[in-house]
Parts: C-alpha cells; sequence; structure tokens
C-alpha cells in the first residue's frame, strides 16, 4: 500500500487527538465567584495541555519524517501504525487526568504514572514502526534537487 492512504489517516487522528486535548482546559459548569481567579485556578490544565500539544506535535513531525522514508508500507507496519495510533488518541485522557489531579499529593503521583505510562508505550510503538518500517516496507527513491 502506498503511504499516502496511511498518512491521510495517521494525519485525522493526529489532528482529533490534539483537538480533543483543549477539552481537557473546558470548563464544565459556570464558575461561582471571580472569572478572572477560577481562570487562574486552571493553570494545571493550562500546563497539561501545552505540554501534550507539544509532544503530539513532535510525535506528528516523528511520524511524517519515518513515513518519508517509503514509497510502501506492508501489513505488519499499517498494524503496528494502528497501535501508534491508538495511543495517541488516548493521550488526552492521560492529559485530563494529570490535569485534575496535579494539587493532590497521592493523586498527583498516579496521574504522572499514567501519563508518563502512556509516553513510554505510545514512544515504543513508535520506534517499533521505525523498526518494522526499516525491515519490510519499501525505501523510497532519493531525489536530487537541482
Amino acid at each position: 500500500m502506498q503511504t499516502s492512504r496511511v498518512e491521510a489517516f495517521s494525519d485525522g487522528v493526529f489532528a482529533i487527538a490534539i483537538t480533543l486535548l483543549i477539552l481537557a482546559v473546558g470548563i464544565e459548569q459556570a464558575p461561582h465567584g471571580d472569572l478572572g481567579t477560577y481562570l487562574v485556578d486552571l493553570w494545571p490544565a493550562y500546563l497539561a495541555y501545552a505540554v501534550s500539544f507539544l509532544t503530539i506535535g513532535i510525535m506528528w513531525v516523528n511520524h511524517h519524517l519515518l513515513f518519508d522514508n517509503f514509497a510502501s508500507v506492508d501489513r505488519p507496519m499499517l498494524l503496528l501504525n494502528i497501535l501508534l495510533l491508538m495511543l495517541i488518541a488516548f493521550v488526552p485522557f492521560p492529559t485530563r487526568i494529570a490535569a485534575e489531579f496535579a494539587r493532590s499529593e497521592v493523586d498527583r503521583r498516579n496521574a504522572a504514572l499514567l501519563y508518563g505510562i502512556t509516553m513510554t508505550a505510545t514512544r515504543f510503538s513508535s520506534s517499533l514502526c521505525g523498526c518494522t518500517g526499516h525491515a519490510g516496507s519499501s525505501a523510497r527513491t532519493p531525489t536530487r534537487s537541482s
């Protein structure tokens, strides 16, 4: 299969995951009292959003660079890419957990553990895509620019 279909599908998943991150910052109910104070108190959500947005953005760049090396992909590469995309689509969940429980000592540790496990699994999956891609997919012929 040509990489263009895989890249288009992957770009869609990345875009949706990055869009879902903002929901972790959202206000579920109208704040009672001073809106300014309420917005300042959301700082953990802003921080979690920024870190996850940049992380997913870097993953997208790496994914783009990886697939730029191949003219086609095989079935194992497609399946590993699906695993990678599943993990990327999961990132908004631990992001929200980290934002909501940033102020609690015990819960903060557990939230960080969930976030760290998610990022580690995502990186491992990305590495597997790279190894499998180099082993089983056809390489793109380099072009010379004049």
